[in-house]
C-alpha cells in the first residue's frame, strides 16, 4: 500500500451520527444532527463510561444543552436517516417550526431528555464539563466550536443486539449505523453509499 501526504481532514475515519436531543422550554422535543462524537473513560475515582460531544457554531442544540445541562445521543441507522437528514441540513434558529416533523419519542429512563424509539441505541448524557476549543484562539473569522464532556447516564437498547447466541457482525447489521465520512456521502458500515447531504430528507 502506498500512502502519500493528503490534507488534514477526517476523512475515511468513520463515526457514526446521532441525533442530540433535548426539550425546548414549551416541552417540545428538539433534535439536533451530529458526529462529532467520542468515548472517554471518566477517571479511576468514578469508573464511569463518559462522552465527548462537540458542537461547532452557534446553534438551538447548543442552547438547550447549555440551559439543561443534559442531552440524549440516538445512535442514527438507515431507517431513521431521512429525518436525521432533515435535521442536519435545517437550522432550528432559521425555521421555528422545524420540529413539525418528529421520531417516536420517548422520555428517557434516568434523565428528563428526550430518545428516540427507532433508534437501536439511546444515551442519556449529563454534561459534567463544558470546554470552548475555539474563541480567542483561531481569529474571530471562526465560529465556536463547544466541548461537552459527559456522564453515561444511562443507556437503552434494542434488545436484540443483546443476543450474544448471534455473531457481532449479525447484530451490527441489525442495528444499521449510519455514518458521514468522507465527500458529504452517508455510508453505512459495510462499505455502501447511502446518499449524498440534502438527498434523504426529499423522501419525506
Amino acid at each position: 500500500m502506498a500512502k502519500i501526504k493528503g490534507e488534514i481532514s477526517n476523512d475515511f475515519c468513520p463515526q457514526a451520527l446521532y441525533l442530540y436531543g433535548n426539550y425546548e422550554e414549551d416541552g417540545t422535543p428538539h433534535f439536533g444532527l451530529f458526529c462529532w462524537y467520542g468515548w472517554c473513560w471518566l477517571g479511576e475515582g468514578n469508573g464511569k463510561l463518559g462522552v465527548m460531544a462537540c458542537i461547532g457554531e452557534e446553534k438551538r442544540t447548543k442552547d438547550l444543552i447549555r440551559r439543561t445541562g443534559m442531552f440524549s445521543a440516538n445512535l442514527v441507522n438507515e431507517p431513521l436517516l431521512p429525518l436525521a437528514d432533515y435535521y442536519g441540513c435545517v437550522s432550528g434558529r432559521d425555521v421555528p417550526d422545524k420540529m413539525k416533523r418528529l421520531p417516536t419519542v420517548e422520555r428517557g429512563q434516568a434523565l428528563d431528555v428526550p430518545t428516540i424509539a427507532e433508534s437501536p441505541v439511546s444515551l442519556e448524557l449529563k454534561v459534567v464539563k463544558e470546554e470552548s476549543l475555539s474563541k480567542g484562539r483561531l481569529g474571530p473569522e471562526c465560529s465556536e466550536s463547544t466541548l461537552f464532556l459527559c456522564e453515561v447516564v444511562n443507556v437503552t437498547i434494542d434488545e436484540r443486539l443483546t443476543d450474544k447466541s448471534l455473531p457481532v457482525i449479525e447484530r451490527m447489521k441489525l442495528s444499521q449505523p449510519v455514518s458521514s465520512m468522507a465527500e458529504e456521502a452517508y455510508v453505512n458500515f459495510f462499505g455502501q453509499e447511502l446518499a449524498k447531504w440534502g438527498e434523504p430528507m426529499k423522501s419525506l
